[in-house]
């Protein structure tokens, strides 16, 4: 399964032939440090996408945080590896171009400079669909987390384990990634869906 899955992300998301250069999606005016979730489109039934929705109960299937580079609007993200997308092409990607924006606080955002430093260090990592917390292999919301624990020694979001999600429709791909009868229920992990239920965000866009 491992061998599918990396494959089939870097061929589904690594580019999306969508260019152009506003800055995002109508009526979203972004900010340093926003996080951007996304359902990502599943047109070759990739069993991830639907076990990360399913299993979390969300429509958040990845997130990637917003920085300005070179007066360009980009995203850092771990899809395929760990790299930097531009914004628009980011937008594009998702189901419908639908993406909900969450902002960091006010305080919060002054670490923003020392997490993004820490994310760009992960640049390059392979992209992780076991939702381990490991230096090796990275996935979307554990690169913001770890960005932002290196920045200010504290946890961005809550993590929860395996067993506390509704895992039970999903065996048969947790089996395929791990191997049969191999169910980590106690991995902690941290969700896109429970990255999202920070206190220090507030959902900017769109408006709830």
């Amino acid at each position: 399964m491992l061998r599918v899955v990396i494959p089939m992300l870097a061929l589904l998301f690594g580019s999306c032939g969508f260019t152009g250069k506003s800055g995002g999606v109508s009526g979203y005016q972004p900010v340093e440090g926003d996080i951007l979730f996304q359902s990502l489109p599943n047109p070759a039934g990739l069993d991830l996408v639907d076990a990360i929705e399913g299993a979390t109960g969300s429509p958040y299937s990845h997130c990637g945080m917003v920085f300005q580079e070179d007066g360009r609007w980009q995203v850092i993200e771990a899809i395929g590896p760990v790299k930097i997308t531009p914004l628009d092409d980011y937008v594009a990607r998702g189901r419908g171009k639908q993406v909900w924006a969450y902002r960091l606080d006010e305080p919060s955002r002054a670490k923003f400079p020392v997490a993004l430093a820490a994310m760009k260090r992960d640049l390059g990592k392979p992209y992780d669909p076991r939702y381990r917390f490991d230096d090796e292999a990275i996935y979307c919301s554990e690169l913001i987390w770890r960005g932002w624990k290196s920045a200010t020694g504290r946890e961005l979001g809550s993590t929860v384990t395996l067993g506390s999600l509704n895992w039970q429709p999903y065996q048969p791909v947790i089996e395929a990634i791990e191997g049969p009868g191999n169910l980590p229920l106690e991995r902690p992990m941290i969700t896109p869906r429970d990255l999202a239920k920070a206190r220090e965000l507030t959902r900017v866009f769109p408006a709830e």
